[in-house]
């Protein structure tokens, strides 16, 4: 397995853009049940389900600069002061399994707040076909959009049981969110891409994580599949040494032989058990380290 160090960033020789984000109405005001259409079936043999006891867990409204963005919320019952886990959907949006993840979060002792960062543009999870979803949702999701909403979602659970420090994980789409959003936001302590695109982007203009990797600062776990066809191992190198070469050296770049695409979607054919349960517990170490 290669694994190649990565760690703390620069200091930026000047401030970052503001991010805006244009008013539009919210197409989707709630989450969606279930699986996203286009990944069923389901291997449900496969296929983990957390249950919910001794947790508070379900749909929230958060507040953003222009309109409640729904999202799913999994918590320890009663606790305060909680570090909080922000979970990017895949490119099929906060479907059951995004939902499960957070309660796998969420027993882990975290707040976990899953946004739907589709929500202006509609509901992924209703698509069948993928690559109408990509032309007609996932394409029109800028990062500027994401960024303002993924910080609304962080000052949400501020106020919401998760005053402790703030880490994020994602998967696919969500992956290179991770990275985007990491040197986006200062204040972010770590966090876990699970096999996100290094250098391209899905919205027009917007930059790559390696176009920002010099301003990434925290530390940042990269979980990859070394036979992932859509991202080439070397995307993955070129990243890591960016980042090391601006300092950061407490971030790592983890890829796996022979694991495909979505290695830890459970419901999916490309599940791999073996790399998935070493992925996890690596995030589960690095969350312990670096929010506990």
């Amino acid at each position: 397995m290669k694994s190649t160090l990565r760690g703390a960033g620069e200091e930026l020789a000047s401030p970052q853009p503001p991010f805006t984000i244009t008013r539009r109405d919210f197409v989707q005001t709630s989450l969606g049940a279930g699986f996203a259409a286009a990944v069923l079936p389901v291997a449900a043999q496969t296929m983990i389900t957390t249950d919910t006891q001794g947790l508070t867990a379900g749909e929230v409204q958060i507040p953003t600069k222009d309109g409640q963005m729904p999202a799913y919320r999994a918590m320890s019952a009663g606790k305060t002061g909680l570090p909080t886990v922000l979970v990017v959907q895949e490119v099929f949006g906060v479907h059951e399994h995004i939902k499960d993840v957070a309660r796998r979060l969420a027993k882990q002792g975290y707040l976990a707040v899953a946004p739907e960062l589709y929500a202006r543009q509609g509901d992924a999870t209703k698509y069948t076909d993928t690559g109408a979803l990509m032309k007609e949702i996932v394409s029109q999701v800028s990062d500027a959009q994401v960024m303002g909403d993924l910080d609304a979602a962080a000052a949400w659970a501020a106020k919401n049981g998760g005053a402790g420090k703030l880490g994020i994980t994602g998967f696919c789409w969500g992956g290179r969110v991770v990275h985007m959003y990491a040197a986006h936001n200062p204040n972010l302590a770590a966090g876990v891409a699970w096999y996100g695109r290094t250098a391209g982007s899905y919205h027009a203009g917007d930059k790559t994580p390696l176009d920002v990797a010099g301003q990434i600062k925290a530390p940042v776990l990269g979980l990859y599949g070394g036979a992932d066809s859509g991202i080439p191992t070397d995307t993955v190198e070129n990243f890591g040494a960016a980042l090391k070469a601006a300092g950061n050296t407490r971030s790592e770049m983890v890829i796996f032989p022979n694991t495909p695409h979505a290695f830890y979607a459970d419901y999916r054919p490309s599940y791999r058990k073996e790399a998935a349960d070493d992925g996890w517990k690596r995030l589960t170490a690095w969350f312990k380290q670096y929010l506990a």
